[in-house]
């Protein structure tokens, strides 16, 4: 007997971000009809689905909403409950621990089957856990737990998930950075990322500052946005060091494929910020690994998950600015070993962290809970 189509809600706090490219791969790569909801609160809104309750019905419910002096939680939590039960929901999957608490009251109400899939800042910034009362209430009705890294999976232990429904199913690269093939044309490292605490984007140009005391011809190209963007163009300037380093803005994914075949490594040099803040396994670190680059960076979350020290790239503590580099000083010094690196991440990536990977292991938990 054939088993029925599994009708799946994501939701997410914002509609298509740039950033979270791995929620589009849920999106698009589950088996089963997915129903995209994003935005929050009153703002929640169903992609391609038009209104989530007809026009009388809402209208209804705000009268009873002020006449009983409901709340203003009332009216939204009336329509989503009202859509998911119309799309016969099976299971609902949501990106963000922060948006599980948030729709916490939501969701238990519905009974449907929820997994919570966390990402980064919601396992790790101090004053968000705090404030989502420790996940307390999102762990106990979830299903299941998803983390994208070992570090991730300790700290939500270490507030009190139960073991047993955690699940580690770290991100994945997009397909087609499986297909770059480096030709190592330049003497150019890459950055692509956020220009956040955590990232620590000033310590890369810190480091490259002193590679440029042994290799004054190497550059650096830097592509994001971020509230430190305009502090590191100060840094780079006071270096003196402008002809060497490139700010590129928000790049396309073409774009960055095509800066991946010219370089020479990914360099990113993540650490814990003040808050808290982590990253998850970071999906530039595992495109460029993929892609055939030896990736440079940190002991930091879930990079040493993916990238192997001496293997597949070079990892330094985090804050030693001299260590990383000398890490870059060393593939400018021996491009061979370059390449020795950023074919076997390539190698080690398509092994053990890709996208179909990722998808399988997401799709065997939903479907458990449906």
């Amino acid at each position: 007997m054939k088993q029925k189509q599994l009708n799946i809600a994501i939701f997410t706090p914002s509609q298509n971000p740039y950033s979270e490219t791995f929620i589009q791969a849920h999106k698009k790569h589950l088996k089963g009809r997915v129903f995209y909801y994003y935005g929050m609160g009153a703002h929640i809104q169903l992609e391609g689905g038009g209104r989530l309750m007809p026009v009388s019905l809402c209208k209804f419910y705000r009268i009873y909403e002020k006449l009983f002096k409901k709340g203003k939680a009332y009216l939204w939590h009336k329509r989503l409950l009202y859509s998911l039960k119309k799309n016969k929901i099976d299971v609902v999957l949501v990106e963000y621990g922060t948006h599980a608490h948030h729709l916490y009251n939501v969701l238990k109400t519905s009974k449907i089957p929820t997994v919570v899939h966390f990402h980064g800042y919601d396992a790790s910034i101090k004053s968000i856990i705090e404030s989502c009362n420790y996940y307390k209430e999102v762990f106990s009705f979830s299903k299941a737990i998803v983390v994208v890294s070992n570090v991730m999976k300790q700290a939500l232990l270490e507030i009190g998930c139960p073991k047993s429904k955690l699940v580690y199913n770290a991100n994945a690269p997009q397909h087609e950075f499986e297909t770059v093939t480096p030709d190592f044309s330049k003497k150019q490292f890459l950055f692509v990322g956020r220009f956040t605490d955590k990232k620590a984007p000033y310590y890369t140009i810190m480091a490259f500052n002193k590679v440029l005391k042994k290799h004054p011809d190497a550059t650096l190209l830097m592509a994001g946005d971020g509230v430190l963007l305009n502090t590191c163009k100060n840094l780079v300037n006071y270096l003196n060091i402008a002809q060497n380093v490139t700010f590129l803005g928000v790049i396309t994914p073409e774009t960055y494929s095509d800066l991946l075949r010219e370089s020479l490594a990914f360099v990113q040099h993540s650490v814990t910020a003040s808050n808290g803040d982590m990253e998850g396994t970071p999906l530039a670190v595992l495109e460029a690994s993929v892609a055939g680059l030896p990736v440079i960076s940190t002991y930091h979350a879930g990079i040493p998950d993916v990238i192997k020290h001496g293997e597949t790239g070079l990892l330094s503590d985090e804050h030693d600015v001299e260590t990383m580099a000398n890490h870059m000083c060393k593939v400018l010094d021996d491009l061979d070993y370059a390449k020795q690196l950023g074919c076997a991440g390539k190698i080690y990536i398509k092994k053990h962290f890709s996208l179909q990977r990722h998808i399988d292991g997401l799709q065997e938990v939903l479907n458990s809970e449906r």
